[in-house]
């Protein structure tokens, strides 16, 4: 495996300058075998510690906090996306949050302007996975002037079962903080009605592009799914949500935005148990940017090593 950290999609020998608005471009480029993998920092969400676990002991989840040098009530969660090119076509997982006024969350939604600083152009975009369709993984397609700038043959892989979950989601099992649930209704719902028609729904399992495969977990979402990158003898996950930074210590903890938390900590376990095995690579949603790492085995629980960066 190789990284190169400033990647143009289009041509990765030529590096793209970095915007001077930022010291530190929110990019971060890899090779998966012939495969060009680019993770892109969407933004950071501050959501309450209680969100990492409401099963927890409050005194276990200050003490994990504590040890994380972590605030005790409220930090930021890493956005994600990821882009990826194999053959012919690219590929975008994740389209990050978008903006919704009503939630006062600025510093998320820069998906699309970070894009462009890649020197990647929406029009570019063959194919969209979704792991699942809470907001901040759809919100993105939903901004002024995003959808005219998108191929009109722009395919939207997504499981069957996150569809169907949608027309009637079920917030009972949730910890959410007022306003999410009521958000998330009404995000998905406007989601469909703009690309209903560009939907690709799969079962289990879907191949998006030679040596990319989207499969349905399940757990935090019914049709949550997490996209492997193959080629070459490499590989790397993005496993959506099934994943946050307190999973590796405490795979058990419920996170607040699950829609079946016993489900979604199988998930979790089962997932954390393969990758520590195969030594793969890791990406997910919410943990820091720019989210690569391995997993290992610790005792009962796991433990995250993050690559050292190339640059």
């Amino acid at each position: 495996m190789t990284q190169e950290t400033n990647m143009n999609l289009h041509n990765p020998s030529q590096p793209v300058a970095s915007g001077t608005e930022e010291l530190v471009p929110s990019r971060y480029a890899l090779k998966i075998g012939e495969i060009d993998v680019l993770v892109v920092s969407d933004g950071v969400l501050p959501l309450p510690t209680t969100m990492l676990a409401h099963n927890a002991a409050p005194a276990e989840r200050a003490a994990w906090l504590h040890d994380m040098f972590l605030p005790q009530d409220a930090f930021d969660w890493a956005l994600n996306a990821v882009m990826v090119r194999s053959g012919d076509k690219t590929i975008l997982i994740d389209a990050g949050l978008g903006s919704d006024p009503d939630l006062h969350l600025p510093r998320a939604g820069q998906l699309t302007r970070r894009l462009e600083a890649a020197g990647i152009d929406l029009s570019s975009v063959t194919d969209l996975v979704l792991t699942h369709m809470h907001m901040d993984h759809i919100g993105g397609l939903l901004v002024d002037g995003v959808k005219q700038r998108l191929r009109k043959d722009l395919r939207i892989h997504v499981a069957a079962a996150e569809v169907k979950f949608w027309e009637a989601p079920d917030f009972a099992h949730t910890n959410m903080p007022q306003g999410f649930p009521d958000a998330l209704r009404a995000t998905a719902k406007q989601f469909v009605k703009e690309y209903g028609s560009q939907l690709r729904p799969f079962d289990e399992t879907h191949q998006i592009a030679p040596g990319v495969v989207a499969r349905r977990t399940g757990g935090h979402t019914p049709g949550h799914s997490v996209v492997r990158v193959a080629s070459g003898g490499d590989a790397l996950t993005f496993a959506g949500d099934a994943v946050f930074a307190v999973g590796f210590d405490q795979p058990d903890w419920h996170n607040g935005f699950e829609h079946d938390p016993e489900e979604a900590a199988r998930v979790r376990i089962n997932l954390l148990r393969d990758l520590a095995a195969t030594g793969e690579l890791l990406v997910a949603t919410h943990l820091p940017f720019p989210s690569v790492g391995r997993v290992a085995i610790d005792g009962d629980a796991f433990r995250w090593v993050p690559v050292f960066w190339d640059y």
